[in-house]
């Protein structure tokens, strides 16, 4: 029963890629976005056979940003901008899609001799009416805000918290912290954001009391300030900003506000309009018939 400062619960889908597992929160049946937030992966925490690593071949995305954050392991990032990244614990990559972008994303030859380490967060915020179709862009940041109170030390990743700003960009109003709690460790969730959500990733939390299952997207009610408190310790995802008054759509890796553009898109990803990944330009991902993430009304 959803009860106290609790909106929503939703329960992950897993999906086994063979030498580890992500589950995704988002996009699901009872909610579609969280704030701008329409897309939630978490993966790991996962040691790989020696040899192995990640392998996701160029594609494409539109009208969307991708944020990819690491507790563990490290993942070399390439677009077809030019960018050529490596994305390691404490740095924030942010990849604009805007009007279009190719990306790929590989464990660094280092990670793969001694069994590569997954372990961290993707996700994907809609960009808001008017900018969808922004020029693509690339930033990774690492000279974020930390805050510690006693048993609490908080990353901001995004936007604005407990009185500190990321330099991270944001195009709707955002906020993404990794909050960790050391045992008995204690932090109020006082952001007055229109929707907020936290995900414990490891450890164990409640708010206000209540148990917070692990992997868990836990969908908290606008304008209460709960506890999050650990006994024992954890590490908590926050994430949210303002919700959006008109609907996105998502097929594959497109999301728009608009089914044609989406259909624009998987007609030009079909016939290689897209542009290459210089570096990484002789596999890609071809358009699947039917994908798992599709959110269409």
């Amino acid at each position: 029963m959803i009860s106290g400062p609790i909106e929503a619960t939703i329960t992950p889908t897993n999906h086994d890629l063979g030498d580890f597992e992500v589950r995704r929160a988002l996009p699901s049946k009872k909610r579609r976005m969280v704030g701008p937030f329409i897309f939630v992966d978490e993966f790991g925490p996962a040691h790989l056979p020696p040899g192995g690593g990640m392998d996701v071949r160029p594609h494409p995305h539109i009208n969307l940003a991708t944020v990819t954050w690491l507790f563990d392991g490290a993942i070399n990032h390439r677009d077809s901008l030019g960018t050529a990244s490596t994305i390691r614990p404490g740095t924030v990559n942010l990849m604009t899609a805007g009007s279009g972008i190719v990306h790929s994303e590989r464990s660094p030859d280092d990670e793969r001799k001694g069994g590569a380490r997954m372990f961290g967060m993707q996700t994907w915020l809609a960009l808001p009416d008017g900018r969808e179709e922004i020029a693509p862009a690339f930033e990774a940041i690492d000279n974020l805000p930390e805050i510690e109170d006693g048993g609490a030390r908080a990353i901001v990743i995004m936007g604005e918290l407990w009185g500190s700003r990321a330099e991270t960009t944001t195009y709707a109003d955002t906020i993404y912290a990794e909050i960790v709690l050391a045992p008995n460790g204690q932090l109020p969730i006082d952001s007055q954001a229109d929707e907020r959500a936290l995900m414990v990733v490891e450890g164990e939390a409640t708010v206000d009391g209540i148990e917070m299952p692990k992997y868990t997207l836990i969908v908290l009610k606008p304008g209460d300030v709960p506890a999050l408190k650990s006994e024992k310790g954890a590490r908590v995802m926050l994430m949210g900003g303002e919700s959006f008054a008109s609907e996105r759509h998502v097929f594959w890796n497109f999301v728009s506000s608009n089914r044609d553009r989406i259909q624009q898109a998987k007609d030009d990803w079909s016939a290689g309009k897209f542009p290459k990944v210089p570096g990484d330009e002789e596999e890609w991902i071809p358009l699947p018939e039917k994908p798992k993430t599709v959110t269409y009304p």
